[in-house]
């Protein structure tokens, strides 16, 4: 296939990420650059002089004992235990049925049997450990966690699934962690594990730079790169047989975050180049290549004490792969008129919304409640009843008796919508949990 070009978003997305690489060479700059003179102490006042007609008082020696205390390495073991337990008053996926994952509801009528269904499960249950090490360069930070929730081959499974593999020191990250490109603060105080639709979010294998620290914050990451494509209607075609993805580059991403009293408001980008080759030899060169690219704007609004709004806005193409809960991120293109290309990939742009507030009545309550959307802009030689548009609500009322004990309900409401065939399903789901977090630290 020909080589897919740069649509107008998509150079602002590379404007974008070239706009973060320079201001981190010339923050670097600033930081790099001699500082002035030291200001030196002023004078002691003089000690006034006894008076002539009396002797001296003998002066009295005082010796000051300076005690510092060095870091220390120290270790924290976390995490908790965490009972679903709920109903679907309609139906979904049963490998999700403890979820409201609306890509997961069902494409055409009792795809998944009749409605109504229970649930029961501990597959958010939780384990961690953090550790900090002081060293010549600063302090080492060290992650490893891992949860109950299978996904992939383990689909619906409670097995131990890996969340963070991450060390930092410095200016510098490397190892599985949170995407530059998400911003994992807009995830909402919910029962359900999934989280919202239209949030980008994603757990990615890494090697981060960050050059400015504290209030404003940068970081600029080489990303695992990992893209899916969508068939379509050609699916049975014995030309796709021979298509193999290739990943030519590391994904790009970066993120600049400012943080204030009244919370904070960020901005993060994404590049990317996904490509495949056509090893068929049938006549037919159906290779190609595509760019990926998104902009993903949050905030988080800090309105009292007790309430907290969360907000993002995410828009670009070919990056379905970031997002929390979507589909695939190249979608097949009619090209008949072609006979030697008669179709071809491109990347499938999406826009993502989430709204939320989390509210804390006292301090034995707290309430959650908010929506999200996701938007896909189907390609034309993609499926009828492939997934275009998903909306999720939430709302739940919290109990903590004492600390680091939870008890809540919660009540959601999700809906898919298809590309092309008319068909919409959606689902209510009642999910009670209860939750026990445990921590220990050794040293420090």
């Amino acid at each position: 296939m020909r080589p897919s070009t740069f649509s107008g978003r998509a150079a602002i997305a590379l404007l974008a990420l070239i706009c973060l690489l320079a201001g981190a060479t010339r923050a670097a700059a600033r930081q790099s650059a001699p500082s002035g003179p030291d200001t030196a102490d002023p004078p002691a006042a003089a000690a006034p002089q006894p008076d002539a007609a009396e002797p001296a008082a003998p002066q009295k020696q005082t010796v000051t004992v300076s005690v510092t205390s060095e870091p220390r390495p120290s270790m924290t073991i976390y995490g908790f235990a965490m009972l679903d337990i709920g109903h679907d008053f309609k139906q979904i996926n049963p490998n999700w049925s403890d979820t409201m994952r609306v890509t997961k509801l069902p494409s055409f009528k009792n795809q998944f049997g009749e409605d109504n269904n229970t649930f029961a499960g501990v597959r958010q249950s939780r384990l961690g450990v953090k550790a900090s090490t002081p060293t010549t360069l600063g302090e080492l930070k060290t992650t490893f966690e891992f949860e109950l929730f299978g996904t992939g081959v383990d689909e619906g499974q409670t097995t131990f699934r890996l969340r963070h593999a991450y060390g930092e020191l410095g200016h510098f990250g490397a190892g599985q962690y949170w995407s530059p490109f998400m911003d994992p603060d807009v995830f909402p105080n919910s029962l359900e594990y999934w989280g919202p639709t239209g949030m980008v979010f994603f757990r990615n294998v890494q090697f981060r730079w960050m050059p400015i620290q504290g209030d404003k914050h940068l970081t600029i990451a080489l990303e695992r790169p990992g893209a899916s494509g969508d068939q379509g209607i050609y699916n049975n075609r014995v030309e796709l047989d021979g298509i193999s993805a290739r990943t030519p580059s590391p994904d790009i991403s970066g993120a600049y975050k400012y943080s204030a009293g009244w919370g904070h408001a960020r901005v993060g980008g994404m590049f990317r180049k996904i490509a495949w080759d056509d090893v068929l030899d049938d006549g037919l060169d159906l290779s190609g290549d595509a760019v990926g690219w998104g902009i993903n704007l949050s905030s988080i609004l800090k309105l009292s004490k007790a309430s907290t709004i969360r907000l993002q806005y995410v828009f670009g193409e070919g990056i379905q792969n970031y997002m929390n809960d979507s589909p695939v991120d190249i979608g097949i293109v009619n090209r008949q008129q072609n006979v030697l290309r008669p179709f071809e990939g491109e990347p499938i742009p999406i826009t993502g919304l989430v709204a939320y507030l989390d509210h804390s009545w006292n301090e034995h309550f707290s309430t959650s409640f908010g929506y999200s959307n996701q938007y896909n802009d189907n390609t034309d030689g993609q499926a009828p009843d492939s997934f275009k548009d998903g909306h999720y609500v939430s709302g739940n009322l919290l109990y903590y008796p004492v600390p680091g004990v939870m008890v809540g309900g919660e009540l959601m409401w999700g809906k898919r919508v298809n590309f092309s065939d008319g068909f919409e399903a959606d689902d209510v789901k009642a999910q009670f949990a209860f939750k026990y977090n445990f921590s220990w630290k050794l040293g420090g």
